[in-house]
């Protein structure tokens, strides 16, 4: 009876500590072969999956999924996204959209791109592109300008046969941006970037304390929305080169005098 205690008493000592070393050495289902880029998609806005720009991030579902990812855009970018789905062997004809929503989802138009496409029979992938608009510093009410904070991405099938539904895809998902800067930017202020605030959650900490479940999103630098833009520089060089244009334009006309034919005053 004491020898079975013994190797009882043992073996689950064995066991304790092989269980934490056997689940730390388990690959998380969510990491990827970088350990940095997203590997999994959302199925809302509230629950998209945070990239950076630059950031490639990989997903799989199933035909008639809605995919979603955010990322940040601050003042002066131009912002450009990518997908790209790998279809089934065997397939119809399907057609795929890319949509674009800023921080209050509000559908952002693409001012190029191929946003929608059809991916013929058999098709191994189709990809999508769309080109935003450059982002402001500050909008009118009535308008769908984009703004700097949080863009989401949207990707589903919009047209398919009944007998393809269902079956597994998988997406790659890029988004990248040009600085525009003064070329397109525009004098005014945004009180705060658009990012989601809505959905809370408890930090934890035992005081009640909430913060945003999707609030993460922000740069080391800050947000650029200001009043100060490249314009100021364009803007003064205008200045001094129209006062040197009417400086010379005077010079030019004044002549050196009285003319000698006209007699003096009396």
């Amino acid at each position: 009876m004491r020898i079975t205690r013994v190797l009882g008493a043992a073996l689950l000592a064995l066991g304790l500590a092989a269980g934490p070393a056997a689940a730390d050495s388990s690959p998380s289902p969510s990491a990827s072969a970088d350990g940095d880029a997203p590997t999994r998609a959302g199925s809302s806005f509230r629950t998209a999956t945070e990239i950076e720009q630059g950031q490639s991030a990989t997903a799989s579902g199933s035909t008639g999924d809605y995919l979603y990812w955010s990322f940040p855009a601050d003042t002066g970018q131009r912002p450009t996204v990518r997908a790209t789905v790998k279809l089934p062997a065997t397939h119809g004809s399907e057609t795929w959209q890319l949509d674009v929503y800023d921080g209050l989802r509000r559908r952002q138009a693409c001012q190029y791109g191929a946003q929608t496409r059809t991916a013929a029979q058999g098709a191994a992938s189709v990809e999508l592109a769309c080109v935003l608009r450059t982002v402001r510093g500050w909008s009118e009410p009535w308008a769908d300008d984009p703004l700097p904070g949080t863009y989401y991405l949207r990707l589903t099938v919009v047209d398919l046969a009944a007998a393809d539904l269902g079956q597994p895809v998988s997406a790659e998902v890029r988004a990248d941006s040009k600085d525009i800067g003064g070329a397109a930017a525009v004098d005014g202020t945004l009180g705060k970037p658009l990012v989601p605030g809505i959905a809370a959650k408890s930090a934890g900490d035992g005081d009640g304390a909430k913060t945003a479940v999707l609030s993460s999103f922000g740069r080391d630098d800050g947000w650029s929305s200001g009043w100060w833009s490249d314009r100021w520089v364009w803007t003064g060089i205008g200045a001094v080169l129209a006062a040197l244009a009417g400086i010379g334009g005077y010079v030019l006309t004044r002549g050196s005098g009285r003319p000698s034919r006209v007699p003096p005053a009396v």
